[in-house]
């Protein structure tokens, strides 16, 4: 059979790998620490190539997720909520847990156990499903809903993420879904041609909460090199099937990444880490601090779902 799927415990890491037994692609996931994208790999000069930026163990991971995000499933809010509060049906929330500079930032999930609920593989792909139960856990949420991933690994080196948000509960709920991995194409990011489909993108203030108004895009409409540029920066993605919303090339081992959010994801946050050795790329359902600002927030009612997809493609070109 074409695709296979295992698990596998490495670096103390219990991982879900689904493989591409021809091409040799690996998909690696931690369902147990927000069902996170630990490895997304293909093969360059008979080795295997891993984009995502990781963790190289459990401890690494304990400690940094909860500071980094790297890959963190972002729900039921994205980004930043501006001082961790909001007001939602006349009433006033705050988050429990803030970041350094005082909002909620990236949900609450990023961190949670995630259970594996299927697992199926055959000469068509292979895929995942996680799923993890959220029950008021925080004060600033309290709500319930369930939240379920899927990867599936398919022919040509693609990779769909699929999320489906539940409202579990008896009443309508703010909901914002997205994703925060960091990519490594190999060297440092400067040297990557970037390019990004979109004529707009959000002004925000110093502390990258949007102002409400909406700028031309003037960064890399083109392809060319990031260079010495510092991006964190959300961008209105056009959401084309057969055109990326975003793509990165790395020229001196000709791997490039392109990104085919649905018409779900129609925000793209892009942030370059000063390190330069990775660059987070992140599908957004909303824009950061959307439960204040309402800027692609989704009211969900009970009983009601909402799912949410992109496809990632390697190539070497």
């Amino acid at each position: 059979m074409r695709y296979s799927i295992k698990h596998v415990q490495k670096d103390d890491l219990k991982l879900v790998v689904l493989n591409d037994e021809k091409l040799g692609t690996e998909v690696a996931v931690l369902p147990e620490l927000g069902g996170l994208l630990h490895g997304f790999s293909i093969r360059v000069d008979n080795d295997l190539f891993n984009v995502i930026d990781n963790y190289e163990n459990r401890e690494q991971a304990k400690k940094g997720i909860g500071k980094t995000y790297k890959s963190a499933k972002m729900s039921p809010f994205v980004c930043r909520i501006a001082e961790g509060r909001y007001v939602f049906d006349g009433k006033e929330y705050e988050f429990k847990n803030k970041f350094t500079d005082g909002s909620a930032i990236h949900g609450l999930l990023y961190n949670k156990p995630f259970a594996v609920t299927d697992e199926t593989a055959d000469e068509q792909g292979a895929s995942l499903s996680l799923l993890y139960r959220y029950k008021k856990q925080d004060i600033g949420y309290p709500f319930n809903y369930d939240c379920n991933l899927e990867y599936s690994l398919r022919a040509d080196n693609i990779l769909e993420v699929k999320t489906t948000v539940t409202n579990s509960g008896d009443r309508t709920i703010p909901v914002a879904d997205g994703w925060h991995p960091y990519f490594m194409l190999g060297g440092s990011v400067d040297d990557y041609l970037i390019h990004i489909n979109a004529e707009d993108m959000l002004e925000f203030d110093d502390k990258l909460i949007p102002t409400g108004k909406i700028l031309p895009n003037d960064l890399f409409k083109e392809p060319r090199r990031i260079g010495q540029t510092i991006l964190d920066n959300c961008f209105l993605v056009r959401t084309e099937k057969d055109r990326a919303a975003c793509e990165i090339f790395n020229p001196g081992n000709k791997i490039k990444l392109s990104f085919f959010p649905d018409s779900s994801y129609s925000y793209l946050q892009i942030y370059t880490p000063p390190h330069r050795k990775s660059i987070a790329i992140e599908n957004m359902s909303a824009a950061p601090d959307c439960f204040n600002n309402k800027l692609g927030l989704l009211l969900l009612s009970p009983g009601n779902s909402q799912t949410f997809t992109v496809l990632y493609q390697l190539s070497l070109v």
